[in-house]
């Protein structure tokens, strides 16, 4: 997906944006970038690969040559980032997260308009940071460049710009990713991350709202366009992406996962569908708050019965490579053999995906002696390709889990009642769950429910974006 860390001060700030970038390292597997501007030196630049190696060891050595007091830097999962643009707009840096569906097409329009070239390509397309900038350079303003660029943009741009007068910084226009600014003494930061500003000296102070575009300076912020009125946050931030001490709109992700656990356990409790168990287990790491939650509302004990071995393995999708992926994801696993022999498991996940690792850690569980492997999903099947960030590596909706096994139970019909499939208390749900069950070699199966996940974030759900379960807008 990617994120992004900005501070201005009236003190350098190469350490702040350094060490706020790498608290986003969780976002994106990538590039990394920062860019630092000194009044009397100009703009200083630096992009990594951070595909093998970490951010903060990739730019450990250039914190020597970078200097001044405004800045920023991003973690991108996808385009070498941030850029440097002139423009009759001036000289700025800017950097984005998002995804842009409609890429070509307004390629297309650019050079329609007489533009000749784009200079940044990323895997054979144009760079989408480039891309936005070119949009934003067909108006007269910033403010309006931005507004034009996130209007026609098919699926979502939050962006960051560095100028030599302060920061702009703007939220996508449905806020489906958080934007916040923190302040201290001496200057402000912004930062897609809350704990990022916290661990680096500012204050949370201001969380933008959807499509809200706001100038930072060393004094404070100010609103250049105001919030709209509807917003479809990600519920996935709270899911999975998000780092356990972040908050979204008031809500911290431990604590809502922590929640989501409990409220999937009382239902199943409600029900009868407790499955007698010797330990819940989270699957780490996203997943252990979910159990957490489940151990406690069921009574059933919490324990760790493997870990993830991670100081040279932080990601197990970082490999560009799926079967590279599974086999890095598998030599992660360490077992606590006196924890799994002849014992009754139950796993909570944080999300269902494509599944492609959650067959070998079944057969992994089976092989170090446990005797049932139960497991339960913190939220509803997966149906829908996310077309609104950038953070899928599938290419169709038709590699999910669920997507794939409705198609197998009963060809094109099926993919005409997905809405009945996530839904396990249907017949076509059950026959989704006892499908799934028999393929991944679980003992039983459940999902987290819409209203449960919803209950369990506690924001207006008109507020929350669910597309990637429901496929409505």
């Amino acid at each position: 997906m990617g994120g992004f860390f900005g501070a201005i001060s009236k003190r350098d700030v190469s350490l702040d944006i350094f060490f706020g970038v790498d608290y986003h390292s969780h976002l994106g597997t990538r590039r990394g970038g920062m860019i630092i501007y000194d009044e009397a030196d100009g703009f200083q630049r630096q992009i990594h690969s951070i595909e093998n190696t970490p951010f903060r060891t990739k730019f450990e050595k250039d914190l020597q040559k970078f200097h001044g007091a405004s800045g920023i830097g991003c973690i991108s999962d996808t385009d070498p980032q941030p850029l440097l643009v002139r423009s009759h707009l001036g000289v700025y840096a800017i950097s984005t997260v998002g995804i842009i569906n409609n890429a070509e097409e307004l390629v297309e329009d650019y050079f329609n308009g007489h533009a000749r070239q784009f200079m940044a390509m990323s895997s054979g397309k144009v760079n989408a940071c480039e891309l936005t900038a070119a949009l934003i350079n067909q108006k007269d303003t910033l403010v309006e460049g931005i507004q034009y660029a996130q209007q026609v943009i098919d699926g979502s741009s939050t962006i960051l710009i560095l100028t030599p007068e302060g920061i702009v910084a703007a939220r996508d226009r449905l806020g489906r990713l958080p934007v916040l600014i923190g302040q201290n003494d001496e200057g402000c930061c912004v930062s897609f991350e809350s704990f990022a500003c916290t661990k680096v000296g500012y204050a949370n102070a201001y969380e933008l709202g959807p499509g809200e575009i706001v100038r930072v300076t060393a004094d404070g912020w100010e609103t250049l366009a105001p919030a709209g009125d509807k917003m479809r946050i990600c519920a996935f931030l709270w899911t999975y992406y998000g780092y356990p001490n972040s908050n979204y709109e008031g809500q911290n992700v431990e604590v809502t996962r922590c929640r989501n656990g409990e409220i999937m356990a009382r239902a199943e409790k409600a029900r009868g569908a407790l499955p007698d168990v010797d330990w819940v287990a989270g699957v780490p790491d996203s997943g252990v708050p979910h159990a957490i939650g489940y151990a406690n509302a069921s009574g059933k004990p919490f324990a760790r019965p493997f870990v993830k071995y991670t100081p040279t393995w932080p990601r197990s999708f970082m490999p560009a490579n799926q079967e590279v992926r599974n086999q890095v994801a598998k030599m992660k696993q360490i077992p606590v053999p006196e924890l799994i022999q002849g014992k009754k498991l139950l796993f909570v996940d944080d999300s269902i995906v494509r599944g492609t690792q959650l067959r070998e850690t079944v057969d992994f569980l089976y092989g170090a002696g446990a005797r049932e492997v139960h497991m339960r999903s913190a939220c509803p099947p997966i149906m829908y390709g996310c077309k609104y960030l950038n953070f899928s590596r599938s290419n169709s909706s038709m590699e999910l889990l669920a997507r794939k096994t409705v198609q197998e139970l009963e060809g094109d019909e099926g993919q005409k009642h997905l809405e009945e499939y996530a839904d396990s208390s249907t017949r076509r749900g059950q026959c989704l769950l006892k499908s799934i069950c028999e393929k991944l070699g679980f003992d039983s199966l459940g999902y987290q429910s819409l209203d449960g996940l919803l209950e369990a974030i506690g924001i207006d759900k008109d507020k929350i974006c669910t597309y990637c379960w429901t496929g409505k807008e």
